[in-house]
Parts: structure tokens; C-alpha cells; sequence
């Protein structure tokens, strides 16, 4: 290829990238607290949305790479901010802190959700499924143990357990959890009460476990990052949602 030909094709890459997928930064609020999310470029049109619940640090660069990709299969993708502005963790003692105090107050988190839906049906959805990780896949959980309006929910890694005093009750959403087999921070005895629980709340529900993956085996920043596992856990996640939300 002539040097003209590298540059027309350079160009013609460049103006792909520019007019192609990007996030917008939506603003929106629960009670008094401020909160800043992103949503994929196709936002404004009727069609299924999935709402996506990062991880103990916020908003991060897994959750985006998932929107972007979301909107690749069709999906307006939102990803919500849980926090509120003002409150990101620093680091992981901080994450650790903030992450605690929504598993232990489930009903806040339960309503930082409901913010982020009421947010997406504005921004035209349709049909709307909820997926997380690590903390955000405790919050999928928590969508579901909720009765949020959502057709499908999906665990990525996430905490299983609840609190020994809460009430099994009636689970309508469809659930899928991906669950790495050496994630150390979920015991045994987690995972069979959350079969319990689905069991006990007649839920249509799936677990899959995934070979020699720790805790967060899908994302690529992380050391415990496994490839084939991750890509397998993101069909898994994409042919679910053709199911509950197409």
C-alpha cells in the first residue's frame, strides 16, 4: 500500500472510532445524594436495556467495556452509579468500607438500583435485565430479593450470602450466577443457601461455575483475571439476555 493509501485508510479508521460508540455521562438522584452514571450512545431509543452494577471501586473501566459491548448486541446499557458523587472510593480499604455499608443496609442498595431503572425507562427502555460484579453482582441479587422490575438478573463473582435473619421470599426474575469455583471470599455453605433461597422463592435459576477462576476472573486488570473462563462467562451472559430481554 502507497502512502496515500495508508493515510485514506488511517482516516477512514479514525472517522469510524469518532462516529462509533462512545458513554455519555447521565445525571440523576436518589433522595438527596447526586449521582452520575453513563449510558451507550443508542439511549433515547425504544429498545431492551441492561443495567450494570460495578464493582467495589465504582464505575470502572470492566463496566464500560461491558456497555460498550452491550450496545454492539443491541442493548442500551447504563451503568450506575451507586455511590453518589463525592463518595468514590481511593482505594480498597475505602472500597471495602462503602461496599460494606450497602450489603449490610440492602435497602438502600435495593433503592440506588430502583434509581438507576427509574433512569434507563426515561432514556427509552423497554425490557430491562440487571447485571453486576464482585459488589455489583451482590446487587444483582439484591434486584431480584427486592421484586425489582426487571425481566433477568445476573451475578458475576459476586457475594451470595444474606444476612441469617432475612426471610426467604417469592423470587419472579430469572436468575444466573456465574461463580468462579476458587473465589475464597464465598464459602460453601453460601452458595447452598442461595440455592435455598431460589429454591424456597421458586425462582427460574441457574449456576455455573467456572474451573480454576478466582474471584475476579473476568477482569483483565485483575491477577486473577482467566481468559477462556471470562470470555465463557460473557457468552453465557449475552445468550441469557437474549432470553429475557429479545
Amino acid at each position: 500500500m502507497n502512502v496515500s493509501g495508508i493515510l485514506l485508510a488511517f482516516a477512514l479508521f479514525a472517522g469510524s472510532t469518532a462516529n462509533g460508540q462512545d458513554l455519555k455521562e447521565v445525571s440523576y438522584q436518589e433522595g438527596d445524594q447526586k449521582l452520575k452514571g453513563l449510558v451507550t450512545s443508542n439511549a433515547g431509543s425504544d429498545r431492551p436495556a441492561v443495567v450494570i452494577l460495578p464493582a467495589w471501586k465504582g464505575i470502572d473501566q470492566e463496566a464500560k467495556d461491558a456497555a460498550l459491548d452491550l450496545e454492539k448486541q443491541g442493548y442500551i446499557a447504563f451503568i450506575a452509579d451507586i455511590y453518589g458523587e463525592g463518595n468514590v472510593p481511593a482505594d480498597n480499604a475505602a472500597a471495602a468500607k462503602a461496599s460494606s455499608t450497602y450489603k449490610n443496609d440492602y435497602k438502600a442498595y435495593q433503592r440506588r438500583i430502583q434509581a438507576a431503572l427509574d433512569e434507563v425507562k426515561k432514556l427509552g427502555a423497554t425490557k430491562v435485565a440487571v447485571i453486576g460484579y464482585c459488589f455489583g453482582g451482590t446487587g444483582a441479587l439484591e434486584a431480584a430479593r427486592g421484586g425489582l422490575d426487571v425481566t433477568g438478573v445476573v451475578c458475576i463473582h459476586g457475594s451470595l450470602a444474606k444476612a441469617a435473619d432475612r426471610t426467604n421470599s417469592p423470587l419472579k426474575t430469572k436468575i444466573l450466577v456465574e461463580h468462579p469455583a476458587q473465589d475464597e471470599s464465598v464459602r460453601p455453605e453460601h452458595l447452598e443457601s442461595l440455592v435455598k433461597e431460589m429454591d424456597e422463592g421458586k425462582a427460574d435459576w441457574q449456576i455455573i461455575t467456572y474451573a480454576n477462576a478466582k474471584h475476579t476472573f473476568t477482569n483483565p486488570a485483575s491477577a486473577d483475571y482467566n481468559p477462556t473462563m471470562a470470555k465463557r462467562a460473557w457468552q453465557h451472559t449475552l445468550l441469557f439476555l437474549k432470553e429475557v430481554l429479545q
